[in-house]
């Protein structure tokens, strides 16, 4: 009897253990609120049933009762297809209201998909969406099928869920949850990005779903989650999918006593993960990067999950965790956290600053501590969005890359179409040129070396101690790889400060204490020879004050790798948005398209035969530690037409936003073409605003379409830069919109010369810095081509110490504009060492 008791209780112990551990993964929540808009029935999905709110009819205050349907044929067949059918209209502000039983963090889904039913098309839909105090939605247009999910710290015993129609529209909803969230899922402290300090308030803060990433590994669904959320695949966000590797072990998967839980995150994301594509090599030497769309102007909270399931012994796997340019995680060691546990759910949370940049991006790579194999492993990612000050989640201020309304869609519609005409030109040209592209690559699957061009020589002591080579009154040196990897320190991840199509960019410290910056191309690319072998040849004849210089290059072991003068303070495109630089003056931005300015002046006119640079961008102007700009990136440039040609016939290139639409139309390249993309660059810097931003409503896409309408209607001060209202004087605004105008005119014959560019652009610094009395030129409108001096201080061979680029001007008869003020506005013009 006492041994049947025995085993009695041994059961009812085990069974009493299976519950507590059960537990640990199965949350019950105490408010659970699914409800199915505007349909007659209830619908189930996995194990959640939504409601009907027209048998749940209490939950809803609303002046009419407005339900739409359509057929489950026309709704693509997803986890939520079903929730999609029906939809609830409102035509005036109408509320969903709960009781909560108990206050605490709770998860608000929202769904929508816009189908048209009845007389409603629920894609023209505008409206706004708050929670008790939060806004979350301001001014949203469904585009497409989503689901907006919300972590809210609800406080009180009722929760409202308001949707108040934009003016003119309705609102919309096919579905929404109020559901109970785990005390511990969101803990109240995190580690800042930057600065590396503490965060605190976390429980406090309403937050927002921007991404959830199983990493390495499929889709998660609801069905399959404690907590009903959806895990994504990372494929989409990789940055370089080829340098990623996928593992998988779920059934080695274990939760630490006092750790990460299934609620955090379930077995299937901690099973698989994203590693680095090493393939065992010990001279990897890559980091594995995602990118993540995020709006400006919010902190983000990042969760980053990670278990080890990929070593055989713990202590082996060192590496680094970046997440924008710091390393939040140097030398990271899982089994030290874990004690010693391999295959241990791990997860680690930090927040950012407010974001000055559209994206997020998230690295990791090898480090070198212990002399560890390069490996690199992420499981899961989880980015939230904090809500402002205001309790704001909506982004009504900021441009933001949920708003996606109708207009968007003819946006990209006609992206499509011209992607499609492009790729059209493409092969035609692919097939006229393919000979040609033959010859040049020699059929190889590697890059040739530039000896075999002639180019080679030893670069002297700035690179080694090695024998200086003459080359004549070129400067094309070449430099060995062992002094390249010196300087950058074996070209170190952390001394990385750009990353482009070409390849990553590299701080480095030549042996007698030379900064530069070290280009490296991507050793697995198939393209940039062509480029490379352009910048050497380009650059090796300038040297100029505004034009950024060579110092040297290498080609040894397959390596196309560029050195050049080190720009304190990187690109003109930094300093006007997406990063924490100071907002620039007025003087300084002017001064800065001055230079930039002379630097193109001279490639058009220091030759006998014109260089047009066919990439002028605010990326490719640098700036010295003093702020004087500097052209860079000439691997498309090319020479201009003969003296008897007009143009040159070649292939489009550019980059989007900048091209010369007269030049992708015709495929005729001239000088006129840089005139454009600088005009760009201009209304770029008056408006401190990506030149393409598809979060924006149609009208305001395309900066220079978008800019040139306020041009036209006279009124540019209202769309530029906020840091800058009030601090430009009307004069110099006048003529700087002119001179950008000017610059973009559809037909390259009515574009000004850049010589033409750089006088208007002295001429509105002197309007901006003086007061010219009297001065009968200071009204006028059309100063481009009235006042186009001739400029000849561009000669081969200057020298870049001798003077600004700017030199000494001649005026001929028909030029001189006699009077005591304008001879104020260019005093400084005729000074041969310039401004």
């Amino acid at each position: 009897m006492m041994g049947f008791r025995g085993i009695k209780l041994l059961l009812i112990l085990n069974v009493l253990i299976l519950c507590f551990l059960s537990s640990r993964s199965q949350f019950v929540p105490v408010d659970r609120y699914s409800i199915d808009c505007g349909s007659a029935t209830n619908t189930t999905i996995g194990n959640r049933v939504f409601v009907s709110d027209s048998l749940a009819s209490s939950y809803l205050t609303t002046p009419q009762n407005v339900l739409v349907d359509t057929s489950s044929n026309s709704i693509p067949s997803s986890e939520y297809s079903q929730l999609y059918q029906t939809a609830r209209i409102f035509s005036q502000a109408s509320t969903y209201s709960f009781k909560i039983n108990q206050p605490g963090r709770h998860w608000i889904r929202l769904f929508f998909y816009p189908f048209s039913a009845s007389n409603y098309d629920l894609k023209t839909a505008t409206f706004s969406v708050s929670v008790n105090d939060h806004s979350l939605l301001s001014d949203f247009s469904s585009g497409e099928g989503s689901v907006k999910e919300y972590s809210v710290n609800l406080t009180s015993d009722n929760v409202e869920i308001t949707f108040t129609p934009s003016s003119g529209s309705f609102a919309f909803v096919n579905g929404l949850e109020v559901v109970s969230v785990p005390d511990l899922l969101i803990r109240d402290d995190a580690a800042y990005v930057t600065p590396p300090t503490s965060y605190h308030g976390l429980s406090n803060q309403a937050m927002e779903t921007v991404a959830r990433v199983n990493m390495g590994g499929p889709t998660v669904t609801s069905r399959n989650d404690s907590l009903s959320r959806t895990w994504v695949p990372d494929s989409r966000f990789l940055k370089n999918p080829n340098f990623a590797a996928n593992a998988s072990n779920l059934n080695a998967v274990r939760y630490p006593d006092g750790g990460a839980t299934p609620d955090d995150a379930p077995r299937s994301v901690y099973g698989t993960a994203a590693r680095m594509a090493s393939d065992g090599d010990p001279k990897s030497n890559f980091n594995v990067t995602w990118g993540f769309p995020v709006d400006l102007g919010f902190q983000y909270l990042i969760r980053l999950h990670f278990c080890d399931i990929v070593s055989d012994a713990p202590n082996v796997l060192y590496f680094n965790v970046y997440i924008q340019d710091s390393n939040v995680l140097p030398d990271f060691d899982l089994t030290t956290k874990l004690q010693g546990h391999l295959a241990t759910a791990y997860y680690t949370d930090f927040v950012t600053q407010a974001m000055k940049s559209d994206e997020i991006r998230i690295s990791i790579g090898p480090s070198n501590v212990n002399n560890a194999l390069p490996n690199a492993i992420l499981n899961g990612v989880e980015i939230m969005k904090l809500n402002d000050s205001d309790g704001s989640l909506s982004g009504k201020d900021v441009p933001t890359s949920s708003k996606k309304s109708k207009s968007n869609v003819g946006v990209i519609a006609g992206v499509v179409v011209g992607v499609v005409v492009a790729l059209l030109l493409v092969l035609v040209l692919f097939f006229v040129h393919k000979r040609k592209k033959q010859e040049r690559l020699n059929q190889s699957k590697i890059w040739i070396p530039l000896s075999t061009n002639g180019l080679s020589q030893t670069m002297g002591s700035k690179c080694s101690n090695g024998t200086t080579i003459s080359a004549g009154s070129n400067f094309n040196y070449r430099c060995p790889f062992a002094a390249i990897q010196e300087a950058t320190n074996n070209f170190d991840e952390s001394w990385v400060i750009g990353i482009g199509g070409f390849g990553k960019v590299y701080k480095g410290v030549l042996s007698d204490g030379t900064k530069v910056a070290v280009k490296r191309g991507n050793p697995k690319s198939q393209q940039g020879l062509a480029e490379f072998q352009t910048e050497i040849e380009m650059l090796s004849q300038f040297r100029h004050r505004h034009l950024v210089s060579l110092i040297g290059y290498c080609d040894e072991k397959s390596e196309m790798i560029l050195i050049y003068e080190y720009m304190e303070n990187g690109t003109l495109k930094s300093h006007l948005y997406g990063s924490s630089f100071p907002s620039m003056s007025w003087k300084q931005r002017l001064e800065i398209c001055i230079g930039a300015a002379r630097g193109l002046h001279y490639l058009h006119t220091g030759y006998s035969k014109a260089v047009i640079h066919r990439d002028v961008k605010s990326a490719n102007i640098l700036l010295d530690e003093n702020l004087m700009a500097k052209v860079a990136d000439f691997g498309l440039s090319k020479t201009g037409p003969e003296i008897d040609q007009t143009h040159v016939s070649t292939a489009v290139k550019g980059s989007f936003g900048y091209l010369d639409p007269e030049y992708f139309r015709r495929q005729q390249l001239t000088e006129k073409s840089d005139v454009y993309s600088f005009g760009v660059v201009l209304f770029e810097v008056l408006c401190a605003r990506p030149v393409i931003d598809p979060s924006l409503p149609r009208e305001k896409v395309n900066l220079a379409e978008w800019a040139m309408k306020w041009q036209k209607s006279g009124q540019l001060e209202q769309i530029i830069d906020v840091t800058l209202k009030g601090k430009i004087r009307p004069d110099s605004l006048r003529k700087f919109g002119e001179t950008a105008e000017k610059c973009l005119s559809d037909f390259g014959v009515d574009r000004p010369s850049m010589g033409d560019v750089l006088w208007n652009l002295e001429y509105v610094l002197q309007l901006q810095e003086a007061v010219l009395p009297n001065d009968p030129d200071e009204n006028s409108t059309n100063v481009i081509g009235e006042l186009s001096p001739q400029i000849h201080d561009f000669h081969t061979g200057g020298d870049e110490n001798s003077n600004t680029g700017m030199g000494q001007f001649e005026m001929s008869s028909n030029d001189d504009i006699s009077g005591v003020s304008m001879s104020k506005v260019f005093s400084q013009l005729v000074k041969s060492e310039g401004r």
